[in-house]
């Protein structure tokens, strides 16, 4: 296997879990929608809160890779919620739906081999895809974790 073809492989196993980290599926599967919303003495945030900053955080890193007229939430209040929880079974829905999205859009960026991973973003200020996708999957298992822990505390998790 070329160099090329391998880091793609490693890049897209990253981005879908395959490799150490817990899948997006398995965090999100089965949270009662009491529990969405829910804070804890222990820790600041709500599953909701954390969901949506991934999802808003990951949206923006996918089109700064591919639009160049693409603005940036301001940060870092653009990159949370509002609300502590959503507002009902639907906006959860999109929600999870419009990560999933994103990160396939990802993915298949990243699978396209007339995309150089290594080039410059022409309006950027030197990053490169290679580093856009390394900083989206380190972001996204840092909170997916978060998540995980929250769970646990909540007593919504079971192994």
């Amino acid at each position: 296997m070329d160099q090329d073809r391998c880091l793609r492989t490693h890049l897209i196993n990253l981005l879908d879990s395959k490799s150490a980290h817990i899948t997006f599926k398995k965090v999100l599967k089965d949270i009662p929608p009491a529990f969405r919303g829910m804070k804890t003495a222990q820790l600041p945030y709500t599953i909701w809160e954390q969901l949506e900053h991934i999802r808003i955080a990951q949206w923006d890193i996918l089109e700064f890779s591919r639009n160049a007229k693409h603005v940036s939430p301001i940060f870092p209040a653009g990159y949370w919620p509002v609300a502590e929880a959503p507002e009902d079974e639907a906006a959860w829905s999109k929600s999870l739906e419009c990560f999933n999205r994103n990160l396939q859009e990802i993915i298949a960026l990243v699978g396209n081999h007339s995309v150089d991973l290594f080039e410059r973003i022409p309006h950027g200020s030197g990053q490169t895809i290679l580093r856009e996708v390394l900083l989206l999957a380190d972001h996204n298992a840092y909170h997916l974790g978060q998540i995980v822990v929250l769970r646990k505390i909540l007593g919504a998790w079971s192994d």
